[in-house]
């Protein structure tokens, strides 16, 4: 019985890890964040496999590749204005920063609304991802956005709040 219960659950385990994924993600862009310089870095270089991943996918599939290309583009912009609007300060001695909480807020819910329609229309029918022919160049052009917008601004804020680490003690 366990057996043939699994695989009624992973639809719903599923969308409860991409909610819960979600809602961290959207709470890191509100308030007073301290900066966690291993954190970051992991965050950098997770981020940087991603980033490599897409670009191997837009390799073999050049369908994509455009799109992604203008979404990786406009993700450094957004991430270079996110950096822009965001302010560094120090708390009780330990160095964080606010961020803005429009950019990565909306860029985020916006590839959320995405990934409800195409599965609205069906594109993850069968349990399975869509195969990289099938894939949709403006969802992969988000992804390349928030990717590139996310790796940029934790690239520019580890440069900016070294300045403030605290000296060792």
């Amino acid at each position: 019985m366990a057996a043939t219960a699994a695989p009624l659950l992973m639809p719903y385990l599923t969308t409860a890890g991409v909610g819960w994924l979600y809602y961290r993600r959207l709470r890191r862009h509100f308030g007073w964040q301290p900066w966690q310089p291993r954190r970051t870095a992991l965050r950098v270089a997770l981020l940087a496999g991603v980033a490599a991943l897409l670009t191997w996918l837009a390799a073999r599939s050049p369908s994509l590749c455009a799109g992604m290309a203008v979404g990786a583009m406009a993700g450094v912009g957004l991430g270079l204005v996110a950096l822009r609007h965001t302010r560094i300060e120090v708390r009780d001695g330990r160095a964080g920063y606010v961020p803005n909480p429009w950019i990565g807020a909306c860029l985020s819910l916006v590839l959320l609304g995405r990934l409800v329609w195409r599965w609205q229309q069906g594109a993850f029918d069968g349990g399975t991802l869509p195969a990289p022919d099938a894939a949709s160049p403006l969802t992969l052009a988000l992804a390349a956005a928030l990717v590139a917008q996310a790796l940029t601004q934790g690239l520019g804020l580890g440069r900016h709040l070294r300045v403030h680490r605290p000296p060792p003690g």
